[in-house]
């Protein structure tokens, strides 16, 4: 058995390579054998990261107690005469109430009532339990929902009246990774003949996970978005256009809004679609501080709750969107014309430091700025000289504290406003994510740049991801490559046809295969891995011909020799959807590697370096 670990994928410069040792394997007289990868040395960067890991891990076990804490919530918290305070949790969009605590927008009842004391400005701006927990802690608390409520909320948005004479334009943001888009086929049913839609925007969000396979893989991703769309019938004049961009990392943004303000200015309202982690909330959160709302709302709104648990978001949050007149307009691209002349070296060190950090986060990366900002007044000190004296006799004095009023829109401000609206993401059927824990999620949905891994299989021999697919390569004549895109940190491990059953049996749940976590106990509520046999034909060494996709885990591009036929049989968990991809969306991921670690069937990864967008190379003129 090859163990294939996370190891693989450090990104510092390697330094030794531990040959193979070989080890009796348990119950028998089988040799097996174990393979440590890559010892690295870490620069001063990696080595600081690392001291926060471990400050992290020290601090965790006190985190998660008070999540617990936070997730549990005695009746003594809840006050169920209370009514429904009307006002909405600023996070996730539910309304605020003390009165049941496994239902949305639960405040517990001794903060719900200060707050209300505060008169009718208090629970602006306020969050809900469960947001603060999910900000504080990164712990999400189970809510009892009925399965269609997501749905039910959005479908009763958009049967709305419309405003202003026309109805809403659609931004239906899709995560490129999860092509084809599970819920783009339900968009129809989902509107219905009598919502009256001005017309459909299609975003692409998370381009910045994926590396260049070639020149121009941003082209072929636009054609694969294109052709999705295509088959639910999306096309014409009802498709407004297909924007890529990084909500995360702010790529393709300022582009998204110069489309969004010449070809839709401000005719309507406008509201985000998708499905659950297809990263709607970071998109309006992105847009809520860019040129497309109005100057002041980044100051009065707060910024959509994120995280990476499914269905954060659970009513709608929204923004004025800013009218794009022709001055405004011209002062925008001045201002995109001056920054496009600056260097890196030419920036401050904030925005240095910002770009740094999001370059190790993504492959692309976008600077986000705002043309029309409200310039702010110099706060006032107000000096009281009794509050500064104090006799011998009596105790320093601290000031009374006041209560900083909060700001609010005008009624003109608003008025006539059209609105930017996040909504619930639409859960997705037959998801991997839907069987896995908080801990869990967070190991496999992909949060930095993905590096791929390629390993060269002969027939006979079994490909793991995790413990939540895995790919046998059953009949062929020559090796073929299986390169793998999924979260950095899910362990790949190779093995052959006989041991796999083993393997699974003594490794699901435990560290060799990390997800899902949690021991026998854990295994006996999973769902069993059920198979699918796959026929593919090479078209060449150098070129994928399919993807197999093991749900939202990820998937593995095969690459073969001209026509020679691969017999090959994928597992992943029962109920959850395995799809062969063709053709695949990066065919020519097996490149990007590094050369074959002897003795193993792996290869050294490679990770292509970030583009910055918007931003003149030295030299350049």
């Amino acid at each position: 058995m090859l163990r294939l670990g996370s190891a693989l994928l450090a990104r510092a410069r390697p330094r030794t390579l531990l040959r193979p040792c070989g080890t009796a394997a348990a119950g028998g007289g089988e040799e097996q054998e174990r393979f440590v990868f890559l010892e690295y040395e870490p620069d001063p960067a990696e080595r600081a990261a690392a001291v926060a890991l471990r400050r992290e891990r020290e601090l965790k076990p006190r985190r998660e107690r008070r999540a617990r804490s936070a997730a549990a919530v005695p009746p003594s918290m809840s006050d169920p005469s209370v009514p429904p305070s009307g006002v909405s949790c600023s996070g996730c969009g539910a309304e605020l109430q003390c009165g049941d605590g496994g239902a949305p927008g639960f405040v517990p009842a001794e903060k719900y009532r200060s707050l209300l004391c505060e008169g009718p400005a208090g629970l602006r701006g306020a969050v809900c339990q469960r947001c603060w927990a999910l900000a504080h802690y990164g712990s999400a608390l189970r809510l009892r929902l009925p399965p269609d409520e997501h749905r039910r909320v959005v479908s009763a948005a958009l049967r709305r009246p419309p405003r202003h004479g026309r109805g809403p334009l659609l931004l239906y943001v899709l995560d490129v990774m999860e092509l084809p888009d599970p819920v783009l086929p339900q968009l129809p049913a989902l509107l219905g003949p009598d919502v009256p839609v001005a017309g459909v925007l299609v975003v692409g969000n998370k381009v910045d996970l994926l590396p260049a396979d070639c020149r121009g893989h941003l082209g072929r991703l636009r054609q694969r978005v294109a052709a999705a769309c295509a088959r639910v019938g999306l096309r014409g004049a009802a498709l407004v256009d297909i924007r890529l961009v990084s909500a995360k990392t702010g790529y393709g943004m300022e582009g998204l809004v110069s489309r969004l303000q010449r070809s839709w200015k401000c005719a309507g309202d406008v509201y985000l679609l998708g499905a659950t982690n297809s990263g709607k909330s970071t998109l309006f959160n992105a847009l809520l501080r860019s040129d497309y709302c109005k100057s002041r709302a980044p100051d009065i709104i707060d910024r959509a709750t994120v995280s990476p648990w499914p269905g954060t978001t659970l009513n709608l949050l929204k923004f004025p969107i800013i009218n794009p007149t022709c001055d405004r307009i011209f002062r925008r691209q001045e201002r995109l014309k001056e920054e496009a002349t600056k260097t890196e070296d030419e920036l401050s060190t904030e925005e240095k430091k910002h770009l740094n950090q999001l370059k190790k986060q993504g492959y692309l990366v976008g600077r986000v700025g705002r043309t029309f900002q409200q310039q702010k007044s110099s706060a006032e000190i107000d000096f009281d000289p009794d509050l500064l004296s104090y006799s011998m006799d009596e105790d320093p004095r601290d000031p009374p504290k006041k209560h900083e009023e909060r700001e609010e829109f005008t009624h003109n401000e608003v008025k006539d406003a059209r609105w930017c609206f996040d909504t619930p993401g639409i859960v997705k059927e037959d998801c991997v994510l839907n069987l896995l824990t908080e801990k869990e999620v967070k190991l496999v949905l992909p949060s930095h740049a993905i590096v791929p891994r390629t390993f060269i299989l002969k027939p006979g021999m079994v490909l793991f991801l995790a413990a939540l697919g895995r790919i046998d390569y059953l009949e062929g004549e020559k090796p073929a490559w299986f390169s793998v895109l999924a979260s950095n940190l899910l362990p790949v491990q190779v093995t052959t046809l006989n041991n796999a059953d083993a393997v699974y049996e003594k490794h699901a749940a435990q560290e060799f295969l990390k997800v899902p976590m949690g021991g026998e106990e854990r295994m006996k509520e999973f769902p069993p891995l059920v198979p699918q046999d796959i026929t593919l034909r090479g078209i060449g060494t150098t070129e994928a011909v399919a993807d197999i996709k093991l749900s939202s885990a990820g998937w593995v591009a095969v690459t073969a020799h001209a026509e020679e036929e691969l017999l090959l049989r994928a597992y992943a968990p029962k109920g959850t959807a395995l799809v062969v991809r063709e053709p695949p969306l990066l065919p020519y991921i097996s490149a990007i590697r590094g050369a074959r670690i002897p003795g193993t069937p792996a290869y050294r990864t490679k990770k292509p370096p970030s583009f910055v967008e918007n931003l003149r190379t030295t030299g350049n003129r």
